[in-house]
């Protein structure tokens, strides 16, 4: 029965003394590298290689020579060392909040209003924050923020979806955006029972906004079997088709100035109040173990957010 040596594993102390000896090639000097007493540093490397059962210094009386096991170990020796180095490092970096990668999932009917807010503030206040942003529909985004593919998310709520938490942002009224010489054209007093019977155009299936579009027409007594065309992708194609006189749609106000600016022939008009709203948030995984992180995000964007065309919400998450 062939028996197996049992090796035993070799601590980061017995390493670093080796390593040391290895650069030094003596001992005295060695000991001073690291900060060890020479009788500990001597006890450390020949505990490494009854660990090890080789043979990895050669003494002598006037200097020491590494055995050609010690030559290939210590080059081990050295990137195991490294490694634990960067380790810490990393963990180090881990604790200093807004630091690192933050991976931001956007909607579309978002991410051009909201991100230049956004990347102002994270290029002012967090400077050593690496934010990347992926621009993706609400179903997927949370598919990835599930997987743990993406961190945060900026979209617009309530979710109503288990294992997330949502830290409100702010509230946003829709308004009407008509072609010109529509008879709701630039008006201030559209009652919502005028979207009963508007052609209306909306985004493609798949999109929050054309979901909370229509939610509203409903609260509006719009039936079922009222005409909508869907034609559009994105906002800046809706607002264009109603430029081109194919009908209206419902546009939230941070986009406003954005898509109509490019086209005088596009009109807004604001409904009286109560007014169609939608709310934004953040939201992230909760227990998320940077929670902390993401509430104080929310409260600058919150700050940040107010110069916009929006109501704020309170200063909690």
């Amino acid at each position: 029965m062939v028996s197996v040596r049992r090796v035993k594993q070799p601590s980061l102390s017995q390493l670093r003394a080796f390593a040391a000896v290895a650069e030094q090639l003596h001992f005295r000097d060695a000991a001073a590298a690291i900060g060890m007493s020479q009788p500990a540093l001597s006890g450390a490397v020949s505990a490494l290689e009854e660990a090890l059962g080789v043979q990895l210094l050669e003494r002598t009386t006037r200097k020491v020579l590494l055995s050609p096991a010690g030559e290939r170990l210590a080059v081990r020796a050295r990137a195991v060392l490294d490694a634990v180095s960067e380790l810490m490092e990393e963990a180090e970096a881990a604790q200093a909040p807004f630091t690192g990668v933050l991976r931001l999932g956007v909607i579309p009917t978002v991410a051009p209003y909201l991100l230049p807010t956004v990347l102002g503030l994270v290029h002012e206040r967090y400077p050593e924050l690496d934010l990347q942003v992926h621009e993706e529909q609400t179903s997927s985004l949370l598919d990835g923020l599930a997987a743990g593919r993406l961190d945060l998310l900026l979209l617009a709520v309530p979710l109503g979806v288990p294992g997330v938490t949502e830290l409100p942002l702010f509230d946003e009224d829709f308004v009407l955006v008509t072609p010109q010489g529509h008879p709701l054209a630039g008006r201030a007093d559209i009652p919502r029972e005028a979207l009963k019977e508007l052609n209306l155009l909306l985004l493609d299936e798949g999109h929050c906004l054309r979901d909370q579009a229509l939610d509203i027409c409903r609260e509006a007594g719009r039936t079922e079997g009222a005409p909508v065309t869907t034609t559009a992708a994105g906002l800046s194609t809706l607002v264009q088709l109603v430029a081109g006189g194919l009908g209206v749609t419902l546009l939230p106000r941070t986009a406003v100035k954005v898509e109509t600016a490019r086209n005088a022939a596009l009109f807004t008009g604001r409904f009286t109040k109560p007014a169609p709203t939608r709310q934004v948030a953040l939201a992230m995984r909760t227990g998320a173990a940077r929670q902390a992180e993401f509430e104080e995000l929310a409260a600058a964007l919150r700050g940040a957010m107010k110069r916009l065309p929006v109501r704020v919400v309170g200063t909690g998450p």
